[in-house]
């Protein structure tokens, strides 16, 4: 099996948390058009708009049970279907209405949300 081993997809603080409930990730603030990169190498399998309150979201597949999710990004710069590197820039951060611009991150382990904190470097 692939070992995993995600990086922060952005450098920022965290300013909303994870919640199974609530927040199916964490928030990370950024600069509007600040780079997003892979926090892992994968396939993407999603690239669009079509999930509501998600924005322009992207989602990579990084294995059998792993994926991992950017929304509210400004601009996607990969497509569906493209593999990405482990830190290839991949999106640029949006803002979501007027709140400050930031990178909603999402990791999914057999589809179920688990806590990116607990899968990334401490800082």
């Amino acid at each position: 099996m692939l070992n995993l081993n995600f990086k922060w997809p952005i450098k920022g603080k965290v300013v909303k948390n994870f919640s199974q409930s609530a927040n199916k990730g964490i928030d990370i603030a950024g600069k509007l058009g600040q780079a997003v990169t892979a926090a892992e190498a994968g396939k993407v399998v999603y690239s669009g708009q079509g999930l509501l309150g998600y924005g322009n979201l992207l989602i990579i597949k990084h294995n059998d049970m792993y994926l991992s999710a950017y929304a509210n990004n400004s601009k996607l710069l990969v497509a569906e279907g493209h593999s990405v590197k482990k830190a290839q820039i991949i999106a640029l951060v949006g803002q979501v209405g007027s709140n400050h611009a930031s990178l909603h991150f999402e990791i999914r382990k057999n589809g179920i949300p688990v806590n990116p904190l607990n899968l990334l470097p401490g800082k």
